[in-house]
């Protein structure tokens, strides 16, 4: 697919932002901050980040298929099909072939995985608190970086629409 070309309407810059001025770089960076904060907290759970992500998505709707979780979590199935065999070994997850359609396989919470989710809410208060940002302003820049991720770009029409 090719990428959209930018509209003629749209002029060049008269300078070249600095790395710390560009947008692209201040999320990079601050994603990447964000990681090495949390994964220390995590190993306290016995979790990668990814596997993480799957288990919250788990604990909000059990019973997903692959193709679902992998559309819940931006990610391709090619990626999560591994991860998610390896949370079946640590005992986190079960794998199961959909009776109505063999080709689906359905991803379901082990009682190991529900009993993850009570020691998570103590970890996600630990990891809050030694953020020291207040809160609220947590909450608004999350809010803000959902409205930007629903916003930007040429498909922001089509994530709005199924958001």
């Amino acid at each position: 697919m090719r990428s959209k070309k930018p509209s003629p309407k749209t002029a060049a810059l008269d300078e070249l932002p600095k790395l710390d001025e560009h947008l692209c770089f201040a999320l990079y960076a601050a994603g990447n901050h964000m990681t090495r904060l949390f994964v220390p907290f995590l190993k306290t759970l016995g979790v990668t980040y990814p596997q993480y992500l799957v288990l919250v998505v788990l604990w909000e709707r059990d019973d997903m298929t692959v193709g679902e979780l992998a559309a819940a979590l931006l990610m391709d199935l090619g990626s999560l099909s591994p991860m998610l065999k390896r949370m079946e070994r640590k005992g986190l997850v079960t794998r199961r072939r959909d009776p109505d359609d063999e080709r689906r396989v359905v991803v379901s919470l082990s009682s190991s995985g529900n009993t993850l989710r009570q020691q998570t809410k103590q970890m996600l208060g630990e990891f809050y608190c030694f953020l020291s940002v207040p809160v609220d302003e947590l909450v608004e820049l999350r809010d803000r970086l959902h409205r930007f991720t629903a916003q930007a770009g040429p498909d922001a029409t089509k994530r709005l629409a199924v958001a």
